[in-house]
């Protein structure tokens, strides 16, 4: 769908499922700053089969290593509104990777990538990431990839039995690639 020198992002289909499923189920992929304490589901695979998981809402798409085909995560994207009206609308994006594939430069591509096709293939001025403040790892990445910081939104996030600081960076469509 979308290519970088390290990785490509595409649509999620029906034969990730299981992977996605594996992936979920080890506390090492999910990672200490998506603890939410949810029960998980399966990956709806009748959703995967009816195509694409992206609408005007949301989506998501696999993240794989161009020099190999290995799927190494996910990243995905959801509206949020600064406003009434729909030039308002941004996206707030999100990124997965299994542990033995961070500290690559994979995810600082990815997010590159992800800004680069919702600019590209939506109206929206915004794409938005917001990371724990603890998360110093995530906040190089998206400096690296080009977001600016624009500051600590404060006990935003509850997660794992406590609520916690995010930090929150954007790119904007006059921003460039």
């Amino acid at each position: 769908m979308t290519e970088g020198v390290l990785v490509r992002l595409r649509d999620l289909t029906v034969e990730d499922a299981d992977l996605l499923d594996r992936w979920a189920e080890n506390p090492a992929n999910v990672g200490e700053f998506n603890d939410f304490d949810r029960e998980r589901e399966p990956v709806d695979r009748d959703a995967l089969a009816r195509g694409p998981l992206r609408n005007e809402h949301n989506g998501q798409l696999m993240v794989e290593v161009v020099a190999d085909d290995r799927p190494i995560g996910t990243v995905g994207w959801h509206r949020v509104s600064y406003g009434p009206n729909a030039e308002s609308g941004a996206w707030n994006v999100g990124i997965a990777l299994v542990p033995e594939e961070r500290g690559h430069g994979y995810g600082t591509e990815a997010q590159v990538l992800v800004a680069a096709w919702l600019f590209a293939n939506t109206r929206a001025n915004r794409v938005e990431a917001q990371t724990d403040i603890e998360n110093v790892a995530e906040q190089r990445s998206l400096e690296k990839a080009g977001y600016t910081r624009e500051g600590v939104v404060r006990g935003s996030q509850f997660r794992a039995g406590a609520y916690h600081d995010l930090v929150t960076y954007s790119r904007l469509r006059a921003d460039g690639s």
